[in-house]
């Protein structure tokens, strides 16, 4: 099957994505607004984006009618009218319904934290506050914000920040500041309703080594 994403709807071609891009890292991102009101979305177009400097992305879609998400406003640069913090949340299995949970369509003033039963913990450097539940967490300064087609439904952004300091729990890093990846136990988004875990691994060498564990 040959697709022309031209051809497509929006709707067929966002299946297409959450489908065949899997599994995707979810971040559950906490941000404040400028007016003081704390907001928590979970977002599976999420990733690093390189380690010197620190920096990483996620991608709020616009919504339906083409306005901008809670997070995307309060993340947005000062500039931009948004307080230009955010922080990312790495969302382990414990967490995964009271994330989900964070996904409900909210009424003006209305808290995911409270909704989902998540604590709102300070954090240490940026004004957004983390999740005190999350193994790991984090906190970041916006560096830019792109926007793919600004004020139509679905449109997408992309919200770059720089890492400025990373809460780990106690016994997840070993000296070598290695993760031990049971201890996070990170799940995953796939396509529709579905998730996984992180459970089953398996090892391999890099580059050409790499041929010889291939199954007989």
């Amino acid at each position: 099957m040959e697709l022309s994403p031209d051809m497509l709807c929006q709707a067929d071609r966002y299946k297409l994505l959450i489908g065949c891009v899997v599994p995707r890292p979810i971040a559950l991102v906490s941000t404040v607004s400028r007016a003081g009101a704390l907001n928590a979305a979970p977002f599976s177009f999420f990733n690093g984006v390189g380690s010197d400097p620190m920096m990483l992305l996620f991608c709020p879609a616009n919504k339906p009618d083409g306005g901008e998400k809670d997070t995307l406003r309060n993340a947005a640069p000062e500039a931009e009218g948004g307080v230009g913090e955010f922080v990312v949340n790495i969302v382990g299995r414990p967490l995964a319904e009271r994330m989900a949970a964070c996904a409900e369509p909210l009424g003006h003033g209305e808290s995911e934290f409270s909704l989902s039963g998540l604590t709102a913990e300070p954090s240490r450097v940026v004004v957004a506050p983390r999740v005190a539940e999350a193994a790991v967490c984090f906190e970041c300064r916006t560096d830019r914000v792109i926007r793919t087609n600004p004020g139509r439904p679905a449109g997408g952004n992309v919200v770059i920040g720089l890492v400025v300091h990373v809460r780990v729990r106690d016994g997840i890093l070993d000296d070598r500041f290695r993760a031990d990846p049971a201890l996070i136990d990170a799940v995953g988004r796939m396509g529709g309703l579905q998730y996984c875990t992180t459970r089953h691994r398996f090892e391999m060498p890099m580059g050409r080594a790499a041929l010889d564990c291939r199954p007989e």
